[in-house]
């Protein structure tokens, strides 16, 4: 087995990867095979943190373009994210993987509060942190709040899972020619408005030199692949457009 690049990784994974085919909720067999994907990382001693989306549940900002309060709207595209947080655990605890669900909002119950110091001691224990409810404020999302636990855990990179194999000139599912990018800038990310993470995450990987890689976590593998270091997806630095 080929050694980790990275000691201490956070994974971003969307929602809507969540829902599969059906899309909406969690299709149980997806949710099986990202538990298979984080299984094979685990076994390398990589300290694994992960952030996860709720858009295939409730997208705050979708509800709040059809008249909902935004910050309401927000709340509830947090709650969402708890569900999908509670399914990820239950899948990983399922093959004997530790791991904690920290939650930007208090609900004892069910998760930890998120306490940065306890979720690093969590890591060096080896166990797979999940961070649910974003950053516990509306008009952030859920990329911004990866972006944000990432630089407060000391990840050293960001690994956001799609759908797609990587970051693309244009929607490559409207666009088929489109081009794949293999390494890009984070301003040209900014300056091309590239639908790869809002702008607030960008600019706070960008100001802080915290890589991106982007890359397709459906594809069986994958995740395993990136963290060894191989040129998978598009990668994206602070270095100069």
């Amino acid at each position: 087995m080929s050694a980790a690049r990275y000691r201490r990784v956070l994974l971003k994974i969307s929602g809507e990867i969540l829902a599969g085919d059906q899309g909406y909720g969690v299709q149980p067999s997806v949710l099986e095979s990202i538990g298979d994907e984080i299984a094979e990382v685990v076994k390398m001693e990589v300290e694994l943190a992960i952030v996860i989306g709720g858009g295939n549940i409730f997208r705050g900002i979708a509800a709040s373009a059809t008249g909902m309060e935004r910050a309401s709207a927000d709340y509830m595209g947090m709650l969402a994210t708890i569900l999908n947080a509670l399914a990820l655990q239950n899948a990983l605890e399922r093959r004997g993987i530790l791991t904690r669900v920290q939650s930007a909002i208090e609900m004892r119950q069910l998760a930890e509060g998120y306490i940065r110091r306890r979720a690093i001691r969590h890591l060096e224990k080896k166990r797979v942190v999940i961070f649910a409810g974003g950053t516990g404020n509306p008009y952030f999302s859920t990329d911004t709040a990866a972006a944000l636990r990432a630089m407060e855990i000391g990840a050293q990179v960001i690994l956001k899972g799609t759908k797609v194999d990587g970051i693309f000139e244009a929607d490559p599912v409207t666009h088929p020619q489109a081009k794949m990018f293999d390494e890009l800038p984070f301003l040209s990310i900014i300056n091309q408005n590239l639908k790869v993470m809002d702008s607030t995450a960008i600019t706070l990987c960008m100001d802080n030199n915290l890589p991106l890689i982007v890359f397709n976590l459906k594809e069986k593998g994958n995740l395993k692949r990136v963290i060894q270091g191989e040129k998978i997806g598009t990668v994206v630095t602070a270095a100069k457009a």
